[in-house]
Parts: C-alpha cells; structure tokens; sequence
C-alpha cells in the first residue's frame, strides 16, 4: 500500500521548483535548509511537470487528513501554482481568467464616472493655473524628499510605527528591519524576509519618494505591514503549530493578494485619521516640512484613480487595446506624465508580474470592506489582528462579507 503523501511539505517542494524556472519566484522561504538544498539538487523541472505535480497535489487534499482551514488555504495555492505552471508551458491564460486563478477574485473595469469624482475632488483641493495633471503633478514634487535625507526620515518614521504596533499587536522581542537605499530597481520598496523575525526592506532613490507617501511604504513593508505579518505567522502558524507550509511564500498565489492588502491598509490599521498631521510633526522634528492635512485629503481624494492601472491591464490584454491607447489611458485618468504611463506599461506586460497589480488594487479593496465590517465591540486592532495571525484567503473573506 502506497504511503500517504504529506501534502503541505511537498507543496514548499513543488513551490521551491518554480523557483528554478523563475528566479524570484520564492519571495522568502524560512524552513528547513535541508529541503532546499534537496530540490537545488534535482534535475530542472519542465513546467508542464510543474503542471502534472500540482494537479496530483490537488487530487489529493481531500484525503490528506488536513483541517478545512489548511485544505483551503492549500487549494487556492496550488491552484495559482497550476495556472502559472500552464501559462509557463505557453497555454493562452487571459488576464482575468489568470487573475481569478491566482487571487481568487473576479475583476472587471472601473467606472469612469467614478474617476472623473475624484478628479472633481482634486480640482477643489489643487486650485490654480494649468491643467489638473500639472497641478497635480507639481503637488508631488513640492513633496518630494531630498534623496541624502531620505533614509533618516524612513527611520524616523519605522521608529514611531513600531512604537504603535508593539503596543497594538505584538511582536517578537529580537525581531529588526534593517532599512538600505538602493538604485536601479523597478520598485520603490521592497521586503525581504529573512527568516527568525529579520527583515531587509530596500528603498529605491532613484525614484522620487514624497514625505507624504513614506508613511504609507514604512506602514507597508515593515509595521504593520510584510514583515509584522511574516514575524507573526512564523512565530504563530510554524513554530507553534507546525504548519509547514507557511514557510514559503510564493508570487502569483492568493496569499500575495492577502499580504498586499493588509500592507496598504498598514496605515489605516495603526494611525488612521489624521496620520498626515502626524508624519508631518515627526518629519518637521528633521527639518522636513509638508502639509500633513492637505497630503491626506489628496491621498483620499486619489484613491479611486488606483484601479486605472488594472483597467489598464484588462484593456491591454483581454480586449485587445493598442499600447499608445493604454498608455493614453493611464495619462488621461491617472493624471501621470507620458514616462511614467510608459514606466506602468512596461510592468503590465512582463510575462510574470502582469497580474500582479490586481493584489494591490483587489486586496486593498477586499480588506479595507472587511476591515470595516465588524461588530461594535471588535475594534479594528481586533479585526487587523486576524489577517496578521490567520491563513485567511480572498475566498474565505468574501464569504465572510457575505455572510457565510
């Protein structure tokens, strides 16, 4: 008689594979050394290997002998992971149909009606000559942070947060970030989880950072943001329960969709109102100076403009839009310069990442109704707490908000 597989372990096995293919693809793995070290020495996988491994892990999860909670979480992985093996062996994937395979959400295109709102709502808060794209362009730049002062301000700012999430949520007591400014990467910011409750979070000068939006990339990457929530589900789900599978974590599943989502809502989840007023009090004490009030009413007024760059995405890929008319789109809504449109383009077509933008446009709107959602005695420390702590899924808080 056959052995039983043990299915979560041979998840990080089949994870670790794609990594092979894809280098990044493992955006951090904590277990054990031993079990890399063992798939660095295999023969490279074919995806359509990939394919055939996932699908047989997915036959087998209602026999595994696993709680609901993990078989769920288990299937929405290898479910994104068989979507990526297909669309690596070249199978046509349209990007909605890829999307729902990775994130378990349906997207559709916004309503411009909703845009032109929020560009009304700008137009009152930006008065003056010119176009409201210039106007709010140069909004931007009077916020800009001088790049030689740009590390000490995010230090300043991880400080105060982590001050605020210590109290509010926990954590280890030998966790650390360890903040570096880098150049010529893609991204503004980005975590890498080492493991034992350390981070790495990497900023990028070359972009332009404003004192306004620094907040919320602190909030994101560090508290209470990528590295709260991987020091919490290490310390919580793998070495308190043993879940093994939540030593990898994989791009292009649900869970990306879920770690987005609540790291956009790091902000809301520790300073909520009035956290422009009080970045602009600790900036100030550095001789950096912005208007707290006004950057919080624009930042909500130009939240709705968010979704363009997936209308974008939908546009360019399933309904056969030409480029110039995206980037077109991306001018005209977004209000952003020619560059930086081309900049989103260049993104929503890489072969991997092209989905990826759903996580921050779907899952910050998923958490932020969950969020919200909850009874009049749980307060939103209570509720945050859970998506930090619980392997939650898109599905799982859908149905939530549903009523399931």
């Amino acid at each position: 008689m056959a052995s039983p597989v043990d299915v979560p372990l041979e998840y990080v096995r089949l994870g670790l594979r794609f990594d092979r293919l894809e280098s990044g693809f493992v955006d951090a793995y904590t277990g054990d050394p031993r079990v890399r070290a063992e798939v660095v020495d295999e023969p490279a996988p074919t995806p359509q290997q990939l394919r055939d491994q996932a699908r047989s892990l997915l036959r087998e999860l209602d026999s595994a002998g696993l709680s609901d909670e993990r078989t769920a979480y288990l299937r929405g992985q290898l479910t994104g992971l068989e979507c990526t093996a297909r669309k690596m062996s070249g199978e046509p994937v349209g990007f909605v149909d890829e999307v729902a395979a990775y994130f378990q959400v349906d997207v559709e295109l916004g309503d411009p009606a909703v845009y032109a709102a929020a560009h009304a709502e700008l137009e009152a808060l930006l008065p003056g000559d010119g176009t409201l794209s210039e106007r709010f362009a140069l909004h931007r730049r009077r916020e800009e942070c001088p790049p030689d002062r740009l590390e000490v301000a995010v230090l300043a700012l991880s400080s105060a947060l982590r001050d605020r999430v210590r109290l509010d949520y926990g954590l280890p007591e030998v966790e650390t970030v360890t903040y570096e400014v880098v150049t010529d990467q893609p991204w503004s910011g980005f975590n890498y989880y080492e493991g034992a409750f350390r981070s790495r979070v990497a900023i990028n000068a070359d972009l332009p950072h404003r004192l306004a939006q620094l907040p919320h990339l602190v909030a994101h990457e560090s508290y209470p943001g990528h590295h709260t929530e991987h020091c919490r589900k290490e310390l919580g789900l793998v070495e308190k329960d043993g879940r093994v599978e939540h030593t990898v974590f994989l791009v292009n599943t649900p869970e990306c969709l879920m770690a987005e989502g609540l790291a956009d809502l790091g902000i809301e989840a520790t300073v909520a109102a009035g956290w422009g007023p009080w970045a602009a009090e600790i900036l100030a004490d550095l001789g950096l100076r912005f208007d707290g009030e006004l950057a919080e009413r624009v930042t909500a007024a130009a939240a709705p403009l968010n979704r363009v760059r997936q209308d974008a995405a939908i546009l360019l890929h399933d309904r056969g839009a030409d480029p110039d008319e995206v980037v077109a789109y991306l001018q005209r809504w977004s209000l952003v310069g020619t560059d930086r449109a081309r900049q989103q383009l260049r993104f929503l077509t890489h072969p991997l990442w092209r989905a990826y933008i759903s996580t921050y446009v779907e899952g910050y709107d998923l958490l932020a109704r969950w969020l919200g959602d909850r009874t009049g005695e749980q307060s939103v420390a209570d509720r945050f707490l859970r998506l930090l702590d619980e392997p939650l899924t898109p599905a799982r808080v859908a149905a939530e908000l549903r009523g399931a």
